[in-house]
């Protein structure tokens, strides 16, 4: 089940606020709605949820109780964790690494990924580095931790929500009409750029990425990656402000998990604003660790390269995905060695190009199913193959509405705003509340473009819109 469905919007959803709003076991509720809805897609694997959240819970326990084995078990959490990981995610990609240098004889073997694993491992080690830390509280109840950890609305594509983010409000939360309505307009907003934006653009993108690259001329291959770019971030971000918004329905602040990152004008700046939960998750729990940048100049490249690494890792088990990591690496380590005073020199509109640059030559070896695929498509887009006596007609696969879409999706990604005097630039992600006091005015129109804005969205749904989600397969 997935936001943008009609079986989310029209039935799960509202009977679930139904009976979260009415009935007072609000953990309770949750809980249970969090397993139907998670039972939905991957029913088979409701258990090993509940087995992360019970191994998570009882590690925990027992690291706030102990005094000298407190290391010893946070090692041991962490490890059963990577483990759960490892089997599900890895175990064919380092089978196959073995088959192809000879260590290994046999067929792959076939395990299916259960949906948000790597979202929700990545919790359970934040929770016990945390409570080993002191930094939090263990959670004494196993209910209200297993409510935490299956949470919907972010349980399968994120932000990744640590525990210490919302440890107050998940045994005390309160609720507004102010704070209701936020949400809903956030949710709106996200299945805006999600039904409006990203599902627009997804055909035309997979359309050109299922050609062969030598088949492509320039153009066509340059417009295929602007689609997959413009897709990818309102897909990721669409589903984030989703889930940020029902958390603001269910009195929960999850963590801003976008802040306009095409509109960065250098790739450091550009992970600070892209999938903050996870660049912020690995800078705190192994950048810093590891030493972070207080280190040696060749131990802070280490530091960055084995992060970005673990990065693209993390995404899917691919050389595709660990290329993608080591490129960013690979660029943050030349912007600190001398890149960014270079690009800071620059005007903010050739950096911002240079970045974009950057980002969507990662972003083929990201969408291309392996890396030979990926270098044919990088030579198409520097005109390899232009000389080709038959290329493909890519001009048919793109319609007006998608043409529209994406243009549209290159203004509001890539515009950067001016700040006002006295106001740091970006300073917000998330809108902020219309409060009564702001007048009727500005309510009214506030109700009506958020109308007209969801109207719009079961419109297109309704049309049967091509209808992906990017981040579900991680």
């Amino acid at each position: 089940m997935v936001f943008s469905s009609a079986v989310f919007l029209f039935y799960f959803f509202p009977l679930f606020l139904l009976l979260y709003y009415v009935l007072p076991w609000k953990n309770g509720v949750l809980l249970i709605g969090s397993l139907a809805f998670y039972a939905w897609g991957e029913p088979r694997f409701v258990p090993l949820l509940m087995l992360s959240a019970f191994l998570n819970y009882s590690v925990g326990y027992l690291i706030a109780r102990a005094h000298g084995q407190r290391k010893a078990l946070l090692v041991l959490g962490i490890g059963l964790n990577l483990a759960m990981l490892g089997y599900y995610k890895y175990l064919g990609f380092f089978a196959g690494i073995l088959n192809a240098v000879g260590l290994r004889e046999g067929a792959l073997p076939a395990i299916v990924l259960p949906l948000g694993i790597s979202f929700f491992v990545f919790q359970g080690i934040s929770y016990l580095i945390d409570v080993y830390r002191r930094d939090i509280t263990a959670q004494s109840s196993f209910l209200r931790f297993a409510m935490y950890k299956a949470m919907f609305p972010q349980l399968i594509a994120g932000p990744i929500v640590r525990y210490s983010q919302i440890a107050d409000e998940v045994d005390h939360r309160s609720l507004s009409n102010e704070r209701i309505w936020m949400g809903f307009r956030l949710f709106v907003l996200g299945l805006a750029q999600k039904t409006l934006i990203a599902n627009y653009v997804a055909l035309p993108a997979d359309r050109i990425f299922a050609v062969d690259p030598a088949q492509l001329d320039a153009p066509g291959a340059w417009l295929g990656i602007a689609c997959y770019t413009i897709q990818i971030l309102f897909d990721f971000a669409g589903y984030s402000n989703m889930a940020i918004g029902i958390g603001h329905m269910l009195g929960f602040t999850y963590p801003p998990n976008f802040n306009r990152p095409y509109a960065a004008t250098s790739i450091t700046d550009f992970w600070r604003r892209w999938h903050i939960s996870l660049s912020s998750w690995f800078r705190d729990y192994l950048y810093i660790p590891l030493g972070g940048n207080r280190a040696s100049p060749v131990r802070t490249y280490f530091n960055l390269a084995l992060v970005f690494f673990l990065c693209g890792l993390w995404h899917g088990a691919a050389w595709t995905f660990v290329i993608w990591g080591l490129w960013h690496g690979a660029l943050l380590v030349l912007e600190r060695l001398g890149g960014a005073a270079l690009l800071a020199r620059l005007p903010g509109v050739v950096a911002q190009a240079w970045t974009m640059l950057c980002v969507m030559i990662g972003w083929v070896f990201f969408r291309a199913n392996d890396v030979p695929y990926a270098l044919k498509y990088l030579g198409s887009m520097f005109g390899a193959y232009d000389g080709v006596a038959v290329l493909h007609p890519w001009r048919h696969d793109i319609d007006n509405t998608a043409a529209w879409a994406l243009a549209i999706g290159i203004v509001l990604a890539c515009w950067r705003l001016r700040p006002a005097a006295g106001r740091k630039p970006e300073a917000k992600a998330v809108p902020a509340i219309v409060a009564p006091r702001a007048g009727v005015l500005a309510n009214s129109a506030s109700v009506l473009a958020t109308s007209a804005l969801g109207l719009l969205c079961i419109a297109s749904l309704a049309a049967g819109t091509y209808n992906p989600f990017i981040y579900f397969r991680f």
